[in-house]
């Protein structure tokens, strides 16, 4: 079976400059662990602080493969700074099979883009966790889903290594673009399999690699606080979901962000 622990610490590079600042994805310098996740905290943090003060996220040249424009339709009654602080890179609401009634838990939620639709989905009797490490992104959220009178949403404090929830809590786990973040996968799948129900369905959208990449090649396609360098290739992620249990797995390219890499859905169920 495919051992994705080894595959984690890749060589870190300039991705360029997106209209979000300077620092937002840009050069870094990061050789620890500790020192990527406080890179990519600052990202998101950033991030926030631009969208809140009315500035985009996203360059121009992404616009296609990142941020809120891969939702559609799906964005009505989405509170606009949500929008604007979107990163993700796909749509994990459109196909996480989220029904009236469920539990869902976002990892790396983010301005709450994803848990505001999921929060649509769910309706009155269901209820959306949107998990976080940034202070500036849970501030954001929390202002967004006052100013938006939504109910059903709690967002939390934490890690997705060290999801804040009790075993068996959720129907369905979804992420955007933030797994590739982590410098801990196995541990994130391992979290995301442990607080699901059985039966519960885990759907996300992610950054992978084709396989066969080199560690150098992953880095000449991006950084690793830009959503690029620290990707799993298919037959890593596979075998990732695999080692924490889940079946039935699916892992769909749906475009391209770069050169032999991709957004994907991933898909895969916790079984009952």
């Amino acid at each position: 079976m495919t051992d994705i622990r080894d595959k984690n610490s890749l060589p870190i590079v300039d991705q360029g400059e997106a209209c979000c600042g300077d620092d937002c994805c840009g050069s870094t310098t990061a050789s620890t662990p500790t020192d990527v996740r406080e890179e990519v905290r600052a990202r998101y943090a950033q991030a926030a602080d631009t969208a809140a003060s009315g500035g985009c996220c996203t360059a121009e040249d992404e616009a296609e493969t990142f941020g809120a424009a891969l939702y559609g339709a799906d964005l009505e009654s989405v509170p606009d700074v949500a929008i604007e602080a979107s990163l993700g890179c796909g749509n994990p609401t459109a196909v996480a099979d989220i029904s009236a009634g469920d539990k869902v838990l976002d990892l790396g939620s983010g301005a709450g883009i994803d848990v505001f639709i999921s929060a649509r989905r769910v309706g009155p009797e269901g209820k959306v966790y949107g998990l976080d490490m940034t202070d500036e992104m849970l501030a954001l959220a929390r202002k967004n889903q006052q100013e938006a009178g939504v109910t059903n949403v709690e967002f939390l404090k934490g890690y997705i290594e060290e999801v804040p929830l009790p075993n068996d809590t959720v129907d369905v786990v979804i992420s955007n673009c933030v797994i590739n973040l982590s410098v801990d996968k196995p541990k994130v799948l391992e979290e995301a399999f442990r607080v699901l129900k059985p039966g519960g369905r885990f759907g996300v959208s992610d950054v992978v690699f084709e396989n066969g990449l080199t560690a150098d090649e992953r880095a000449e396609r991006g950084s690793y606080t830009g959503c690029i360098a620290g990707a799993l290739s298919i037959e890593e992620f596979r075998g990732g979901l695999e080692s924490a249990g889940f079946s039935d797995i699916s892992i769909e390219p749906t475009h391209l962000v770069a050169d032999r890499t991709h957004s994907a859905i991933i898909k895969a169920i916790k079984p009952a």
